[in-house]
């Protein structure tokens, strides 16, 4: 989709990422939405879709170092499991301004890749449950649909197991 200036609803840096990566064709697959999808449930309800077919975007902090995480809507992560999966003595969520520092997005928009920084990033073997998922495309108010396995390798995406056991 595009605004009515010709434009790509996704994010500028996010676009240009998707050229970069070869994906420039799926602009036309990203959906905005007058109403934020700045939630997995607000985006969810928005798409028709899971709650687990959306993708979260998670940024944490490992000792101090800026890590992604990616997990299904409907799950929580559990810090305590990517502590161990980094080997790092304390993991804790960044904090807005170290997302927007970070990836270049504000919370509630982060996509999966095209990040201003390159940063570690896991993915919880959930997302492959499904055939197709949805992940912000830079704003609250705009998604975009891919197959799981596509996702994790653009993202560069270690493959684990880091959901809250109670959801599991």
């Amino acid at each position: 989709m595009t605004t009515t200036d010709g434009t790509p609803d996704a994010h500028p840096r996010f676009a240009e990422a998707l050229t970069a990566l070869g994906l420039a064709d799926l602009t036309a697959r990203i959906r905005r939405f007058p109403e934020a999808t700045r939630t997995a449930a607000e985006a969810a309800a928005a798409i028709g879709c899971e709650l687990s077919q959306i993708c979260k975007s998670l940024i944490f902090a490992a000792d101090g170092v800026p890590v992604l995480v990616l997990m299904d809507g409907a799950s929580r992560v559990d810090v305590e499991l990517v502590r161990r999966e980094l080997g790092a003595g304390q993991v804790t969520r960044a904090k807005a301004d170290v997302v927007r520092e970070t990836t270049g997005y504000a919370i509630g928009g982060v996509p999966p890749f095209g990040h201003r920084t390159a940063t570690r990033v896991l993915a919880d073997r959930s997302l492959l449950a499904h055939d197709l998922v949805w992940a912000a495309a830079g704003t609250p108010y705009t998604v975009f649909p891919m197959p799981p396995k596509d996702l994790v390798a653009h993202a560069g995406a270690t493959l684990v197991d880091v959901r809250e056991p109670s959801v599991r």
